[in-house]
């Protein structure tokens, strides 16, 4: 993917036309999730920050787009895909190191080493849920022979002590992201994403400290749309969403 002519690419604006990335048109495509991810993840430059399961790179490039000097690496299961990370990492001259493998046998180029930042938008579907029909896209949203607790738990095991995980999934996950981190991490934070005001939270975003002894935190929600429902064509984000979706900027919780 990537590579071979006649392949369906769509060349994708993130952050209001800063970052341009190459994705399939057919398969798992990211959008938002990845963006608001990449916005909540606390780095400062200079730091090493290590996506787990970084497709074609969409969270650690719009992570090294607004925060300069940062050592980015990417773990991707499958080959296609991290092809195209590399790709669109060299497209935007950002130096995102992509190594291809499972997180279930993690391999040798990340095994050894230590992150001060992990963050990850880990599939979220029980194996036994239907499996969409893209191969690439299944391989993306289900879990497989992968428990969301042992993924958080791989994300822990790469952190430096002190080092921060940032994630996003389902609500419903929410407890399965948070029963890893029992006794592992502290400080941990808790920001549901709300698509519009009354409504309940579609997602979360997770923060927490490796070794950490702080308490839980539950942030006010971050509204993604105005108003109470879509009425036109085009887009209608808030202005706090437009902010970090179009403008780059951080989410602070």
């Amino acid at each position: 993917m990537g590579e071979r002519p006649g392949e369906e690419l769509s060349h994708d604006a993130f952050l209001g036309g800063r970052l341009t990335l190459a994705q399939p048109l057919h398969g798992y495509r990211a959008g938002t999730d990845a963006v608001f991810l990449a916005a909540a993840c606390p780095a400062a430059p200079g730091d090493s920050v290590l996506d787990l399961g970084c497709g074609v790179g969409t969270a650690a490039l719009c992570l090294g787009t607004r925060v300069m000097d940062l050592r980015l690496a990417g773990l991707e299961l499958q080959p296609a895909y991290a092809a195209l990370a590399r790709r669109n990492a060299a497209a935007a001259d950002l130096p995102l190191e992509v190594v291809e493998g499972d997180l279930a046998a993690m391999p040798a180029a990340l095994r050894g080493r230590s992150f001060d930042h992990v963050i990850t938008n880990p599939p979220f579907f029980a194996a036994s849920d239907p499996a969409a029909p893209d191969p690439g896209r299944a391989t993306a949203r289900q879990l497989g022979p992968v428990p969301l607790a042992d993924w958080i738990a791989a994300a822990l095991r790469r952190l430096r002590p002190g080092g921060g995980l940032t994630a996003i999934a389902p609500a419903e996950r929410l407890a399965d992201l948070l029963a890893p981190l029992n006794g592992s991490a502290g400080d941990i934070a808790v920001l549901p994403l709300a698509s519009r005001v009354g409504r309940p939270a579609g997602r979360v975003i997770v923060r927490a400290r490796k070794g950490a002894r702080g308490p839980l935190r539950l942030a006010a929600p971050l509204i993604v749309h105005q108003g109470p429902a879509h009425l036109a064509d085009g887009d209608d984000f808030s202005p706090e969403a437009t902010a970090i979706l179009r403008d780059g900027a951080p989410i602070v919780f």
